[in-house]
């Protein structure tokens, strides 16, 4: 078996360079697309007292060491999430980010452990409107790669046609022909038990000890998240409230929440909300979904009690999370997140 060359060989590196620089017309044009539209980029602190509070995310920590040698944990932040919202609170309308983040337990062709992140919000306006953001940033990608198709493997999508919006309830529907929310109530609980009879009456395999959001992800890796965006991009939008724990409830249906994500030749691209700003309700999904971590894990992150705080005055807003690389893969048609990275973290264990 021949091993791959590194990325430092100068004839790798040649191969990779056409793709490394499309990279960076991409990067700045979307600088130039939000400075246009009176967006202020802001630099957030990489380090956190939490990395986020999500069952399924995974951080990179560390310890700080004060000056009368006392400790303390911090994390390398998976978004700059929290911090944005307190710059919101503090009076900012309309900011993005563009820097890097860092998450552990992932890696592959769609996954890396250090990663770059586009998120941006918009105070006072719905996140219909991040929906249009996204929509004009795909374009724009594809108008600097030089291409008229966004692909990834065999798949294939119109970065200049207008996108599809699909609610979940409508996918579970069309693509698994299971009636999603019948398992859920209107103060957001779910049931089990309906839902589990609902994904076996479709051939779909269960263990016994699946919970609800186990079956809901099941359903979603094998039968819905394979089917979006082709032809065209797809807003998979309406998520259950159990499945967006930092959304605000829709105001047309409590059992759904204000959440997006965009999907392109399968590939998910970018995950928006409107964005939840009752810390009481706040503070209750974090502690259940840290009770679920460490059920699987073993392991629970710390609440950053800053941001429940500074929840309490932020405005009303909507803010989405994009992740970049994806976006230059798909506009250059590259097979792997790392052929996009200009320098990809080591394989410590190759």
């Amino acid at each position: 078996m021949i091993e791959a060359s590194p990325w430092w060989t100068p004839h790798v590196h040649a191969d990779r360079r056409p793709r490394l620089l499309a990279r960076n017309r991409i990067a700045a044009a979307s600088r130039s697309f939000f400075a246009e539209r009176d967006f202020i980029e802001v630099s957030t602190a990489a380090l956190q007292v939490s990395p986020g509070n999500e069952t399924h995310l995974s951080a990179f920590a560390t310890t700080a060491i004060r000056p009368d040698a006392t400790t303390a944990p911090l994390y390398l932040h998976t978004s700059p999430e929290f911090a944005c919202k307190k710059l919101l609170a503090a009076g900012e309308r309309r900011i993005f980010n563009f820097g890097a983040v860092w998450r552990n337990r992932e890696r592959g062709p769609l996954h890396h452990p250090e990663f770059t992140m586009l998120e941006w919000y918009r105070v006072g306006k719905p996140y219909e409107a991040l929906m249009d953001d996204c929509a004009a940033l795909l374009a724009l990608a594809a108008k600097q790669a030089g291409t008229k198709h966004f692909s990834f493997r065999k798949g294939e999508a119109d970065p200049f046609a207008e996108p599809e919006r699909l609610t979940v309830a409508e996918a579970f529907d069309r693509h698994a022909g299971i009636d999603l929310l019948a398992t859920v109530s209107p103060d957001g609980s779910t049931d089990r038990a309906g839902l589990l009879a609902a994904v076996e009456s479709v051939g779909i395999r269960t263990v016994p000890d699946d919970t609800w959001a186990d079956l809901y992800s099941r359903v979603m890796v094998e039968r819905i998240e394979p089917t979006l965006g082709f032809g065209r991009p797809t807003f998979l939008c309406e998520y259950p409230v159990a499945e967006a724990s930092l959304a605000r409830p829709a105001p047309h249906d409590a059992r759904v929440a204000e959440r997006f994500e965009l999907y392109c030749c399968g590939v998910e691209l970018a995950n928006g909300f409107g964005e939840l700003t009752d810390p009481a309700e706040q503070r209750r999904r974090f502690i259940a979904e840290m009770d679920e971590k460490e059920r699987i894990y073993g392991e629970r992150y710390p609440i950053d009690e800053d941001f429940l705080a500074a929840l309490a005055i932020m405005p009303d807003a909507s803010g989405v999370a994009l992740g970049f690389d994806r976006l230059v893969m798909l506009a250059v048609g590259a097979a792997r997140i790392d052929e996009v990275l200009w320098t990809p973290v080591a394989d410590a264990g190759s």
